[in-house]
């Protein structure tokens, strides 16, 4: 009997050491960001001992870091009726409260999180931490509050200060985060993540070649840690951005590291739309394109994958693939529209109405207009993507097609691209009614929409000398003399004022003839004397000027 009561206590202690092992194995692998092996661990765990609270509450993060909130849920759930370290899972229950603005109940789970815990305790205030920060509804203040809990119990623990490292570095605080990094390390030279945060503080600081340096030290201890691969990925990536003549080879170090992050993780279907969501912000629509095919010929798959295979289609000029998955992705009443979808799939069905020559047909763009709309109205600051289209469209002279887009990107005093659009709008209108009768009802419309474009582009760019020529040429059409003289005045005043040099090149004398010649015309019927003083200063510019030469004739 004492025989078989040794025996079992050994089993006993055995099982709780392979169980040990496995959590920890599999903290080891969401660290790695291999949630799939995270996933199977945990599950092993739960089965083989059902009641571990910690292992419920563990995978129910994994499940809500994916977003996948259900799944979360039942697991926080299953844990509370767990017999070992139940409580853990109310701050699941809590980061959910927190996600949905319910703070009060968040708060009450925290406390019962944290009502029976024993004085030197100190990972419910770490997990509590972790809460505040991973909710879509970040808070440091809290965060930091939590963690300094965990750190005057324990103030060498390690993961505690990464975390409040991670904190800070949230609240934008980077001196505090860069201090707790360096000491979580040194507390814990094995915690990579916190060397690799390091590189990340510079990465943010747009120090690239610095946090390189820094991602290769990490390297350098483990080449098999996943995690810092990405991180240089977007370094990559984002050196390209801001220096764009690294552009080209950056890019290609950037997609190499990704490739290398994602052979280090687990290939699950989590890790595949990382990669596609990295695709994307690179702009690599033809391997995109091929991931996307890729995975949608598997048995499971995240709808989002066919917003991504309309997005490359639409990029690699596969109109008609890109029109069908956006539509499919969008019927689906679950699936998350956002204001980009409706403008691809209008880019789309735009495109696939061109002709060879280059010609729009006016139904099918109204349609495609139409699901840009769409898009407008879902997220107004959408408009600042469709400046691209809209100088392609200008290019090729469809300027009626242009100014429709400009109109809804030229509203948008958030958009960064604000004065460029409206300068677009206005010279779009402009040259949609340049060739028109100026009496029309329509007409006259566009040219006073064209007309207030450019008083917003002097508004907000009072130095765009350009405004005053093409406001003069729109009152020419207009046909209102009084308007053409004061701004074709007002232009010949800013022009002069920037010296001899600028008023010596060609293209300058050009415009100034111009004006001239409009102001001249416009006193030709109230005051020839004038008229004639401005055709005369055309003449000394260019003697040639036939225009000119017959008006002042015309009114000796």
């Amino acid at each position: 009997m004492n025989k078989f009561k040794i025996f079992s206590l050994a089993l006993v202690a055995s099982a709780s050491v392979v169980k040990a092992q496995d959590i920890k194995e599999a903290k080891k692998a969401i660290d790695a960001e291999q949630f799939q092996k995270a996933k199977s661990l945990l599950k092993s765990i739960i089965k083989a001992k059902p009641s571990d609270g910690e292992a419920n509450f563990v995978l129910g993060n994994v499940y809500l870091n994916q977003s996948i909130i259900d799944s979360a849920k039942i697991y926080y759930l299953n844990g509370l009726e767990a017999s070992e370290k139940k409580h853990l899972n109310y701050i699941g229950l809590a980061q959910i409260d927190l996600d949905n603005k319910n703070t009060a109940s968040a708060t009450a789970n925290f406390g019962l999180a944290t009502k029976d815990i024993k004085r030197k305790d100190v990972d419910e205030f770490i997990y509590i931490g972790k809460a505040y920060m991973n909710s879509v509804n970040p808070d440091y203040t809290n965060a930091v509050a939590s963690l300094k809990k965990a750190l005057a119990i324990e103030p060498q623990n390690a993961q505690a200060l990464l975390a409040i490292g991670d904190a800070y570095y949230g609240a934008n605080n980077q001196n505090d985060a860069y201090k707790a990094y360096r000491d979580a390390f040194t507390a814990d030279p094995t915690l990579l993540r916190a060397k690799m945060q390091l590189g990340v503080l510079l990465k943010g600081a747009k120090s690239y070649e610095e946090a390189i340096k820094s991602f290769n030290e990490v390297i350098a201890l483990n080449a098999n840690y996943g995690p810092v691969y990405r991180e240089l990925a977007e370094t990559y990536y984002k050196w390209a951005r801001n220096k764009p003549s690294t552009s080209t080879a950056n890019l290609q170090k950037a997609i190499t590291n990704y490739e290398k992050y994602l052979s280090l993780t687990d290939y699950s279907l989590d890790s595949k739309m990382r990669h596609a969501d990295f695709l994307i912000l690179v702009k690599d629509y033809k391997n995109l394109e091929v991931v996307a095919n890729k995975m949608i010929a598997e048995d499971k798959v995240n709808p989002r994958i066919f917003r991504y295979l309309g997005y490359a289609a639409y990029e690699n000029g596969n109109y008609d693939v890109a029109i069908k998955s956006i539509e499919d992705y969008i019927k689906v009443p679950t699936n998350k529209i956002i204001g980009r979808d409706y403008l691809y799939l209008g880019y789309a069905k735009i495109k696939k109405g061109t002709n060879a020559e280059g010609v729009v047909d006016p139904a099918v763009f109204n349609a495609g207009l139409e699901e840009i709309k769409k898009g407008v109205a879902m997220d107004p600051l959408a408009v600042e993507e469709l400046g691209d289209f809209g100088k392609e469209l200008f290019g090729k002279k469809q300027f009626a097609q242009a100014a429709a887009l400009y109109e809804l990107s030229s509203a948008n005093t958030e958009s960064k691209n604000y004065l460029t659009d409206n300068v677009y709008y206005g010279i779009s209108l402009y040259y949609a009614n340049v060739n028109k009768t100026a009496t029309a009802p329509e007409v006259v419309a566009d040219l006073g929409k064209a007309d207030a474009a450019f008083d917003k582009v002097l508004v907000a760019s009072p130095t765009y000398d350009e405004a005053y020529l093409y406001k003069g040429r729109i009152n020419n059409l207009l046909e209102k003399d009084d308007q053409i003289i004061k701004n074709y005045e007002e232009y010949i005043t800013k022009i002069t004022a920037k010296g001899a040099e600028e008023l010596a090149k060609p293209a300058t004398v050009k415009k100034i003839v111009e004006a001239y010649n409009s102001i001249g015309a416009s006193y030709a019927n109230t005051d020839k004397a004038k008229a004639v003083e401005y055709f005369n200063k055309t003449l000394v510019l260019d003697p040639a000027n036939t225009y000119a030469q017959q008006s002042v004739k015309a009114l000796k």
